[in-house]
């Protein structure tokens, strides 16, 4: 026997939950598929930059700031200690060479300076002294020598006469025999007053060479002080200009201590700060160049310090040719400081694009122009001016390089002219 089934109804309720579900549905469909405009927006194109991508001639480079100094600057230093008594010239003065510049006073320098003096003086007196004592001894032993040459000759002379006799018999063998020991004696004599003599040479020799030498030294002496002493007065070691001096009268000076900087005015050199991340590719022979008064010079690098300080290191450009008339000391240059070599390259400019995309993308506009979408790009290196572009565009595209800042996350712009 068959059992009857009831049949369900329908409520209002149901139907409101049905209902809704299907409006949610659509809503999704709807936002999925764009129709809500979710991935364009309209933009008057009055508010964007548009440039086009060209092919040209491309050099890395990066702008650095530079300042102009002289190309030599001679550090001025106090050689010796002391108090500043004089100042002979202002700061900024052009100076000649061994011109004085300030003179300090040193009291236990110029005492010492007598003291050398003086011993220079009592050293030349004592070498006289012992000159005129050893001038002596020699004439007295020259005397001697005299003396016993003459007592030798009369004795030589004794000796052949008695040798005569002594032969013909006319006298006997004992005053023969006085006369010849006599005349031995007397050689003997004559020999050893030669020799001392000749031993006195020498040694008068021997004492004058240490005597001029021990002058020589103290006189050597008494010109390093007097050198020292003169020191105490400051010169131009150059022709130049006399910049930061920094002394006052009765101001204390340590040996050593910086006075100033004279600046050679024969020339300038350019010195830049670089980003320490640039270091290893900066060398000597790298050129830059900068804009002024309407003209383009170039540098080059001929010192690089490696040294890093806070985050930066320094260089040293000089002018490759001519320096710009009218360039002062202290003067900042905008520098664009090549990184490579020239070269043929697919280019965009430089703009604020980039603080948004990183370079990973970039809007490009449509062959007709009335829309603008999002494309993947990839850049390479860069200078001043332009990107390097190593894939995503072609020469003669458009792009926007104007700031995406209130783009959001759109992939389409559509371009309205007002």
């Amino acid at each position: 026997m068959d059992i009857p089934l009831k049949k369900k109804k329908i409520t209002n309720s149901k139907i409101i939950v049905v209902i809704g579900l299907m409006l949610l549905l659509a809503f999704i469909v709807y936002l999925s598929t764009g129709l809500g405009s979710s991935s364009a927006l309209n933009i008057s194109t009055d508010r964007i930059m548009v440039n086009t991508v060209k092919n040209g001639a491309f050099q890395e480079n990066i702008p650095v700031n530079g300042t102009v100094l002289p190309i030599t600057t001679i550090y001025l230093d106090a050689l010796e200690g002391g108090r500043v008594e004089e100042i002979f010239v202002e700061d900024g003065a052009i100076m000649q060479q061994d011109q004085p510049i300030l003179r300090l006073s040193n009291t236990d320098l110029e005492l010492s300076l007598i003291n050398q003096e003086t011993s220079v003086y009592n050293l030349l007196t004592q070498m006289q002294i012992s000159q005129n004592a050893a001038s002596q001894n020699t004439i007295n032993k020259l005397n001697r020598k005299t003396d016993v040459e003459n007592e030798l000759i009369e004795a030589d002379r004794k000796y052949k006469l008695n040798k005569k006799l002594y032969e013909e018999k006319a006298i006997g063998s004992q005053e023969f025999q006085e006369a010849e020991n006599n005349y031995n004696y007397q050689k003997q004599r004559m020999a050893l007053a030669l020799q001392v003599l000749k031993q006195d040479s020498l040694s008068s020799k021997q004492e004058a060479a240490q005597s001029r030498s021990s002058y020589v030294r103290t006189q050597s002496a008494l010109e390093l002080m007097r050198k020292k002493v003169g020191d105490l007065i400051v010169r131009a070691p150059v022709n130049g200009q006399l910049t930061s001096l920094d002394a006052e009268i009765g101001q204390s000076k340590n040996k050593g201590e910086r006075l100033g900087q004279l600046d050679v005015l024969s020339g300038f050199k350019v010195r830049a700060d670089i980003e320490e991340h640039y270091i290893s590719r900066i060398f000597s022979g790298q050129n830059g160049s900068f804009s002024f008064n309407g003209n383009n010079y170039k540098l080059v690098i001929k010192k690089v310090y490696t040294q890093v300080t806070q985050g930066r290191f320094q260089v040293d450009l000089q002018f490759e040719s001519e320096v710009p008339e009218g360039i002062r000391r202290g003067q900042s240059l905008n520098i664009r400081l090549a990184l490579s070599d020239e070269k043929q390259a697919v280019l965009i400019p430089k703009g604020i694009f980039f603080q948004k995309t990183g370079g990973l993308w970039i809007f490009k506009l449509s062959d007709d122009g009335k829309t603008a979408y999002r494309v993947d790009i990839q850049l390479g290196s860069q200078n001043t001016e332009f990107y390097e572009v190593i894939q995503g565009l072609n020469p003669g595209d458009k792009i926007i390089t104007s700031s995406y800042e209130n783009y959001g996350d759109k992939t389409e712009l559509v371009l309205n002219k007002n």
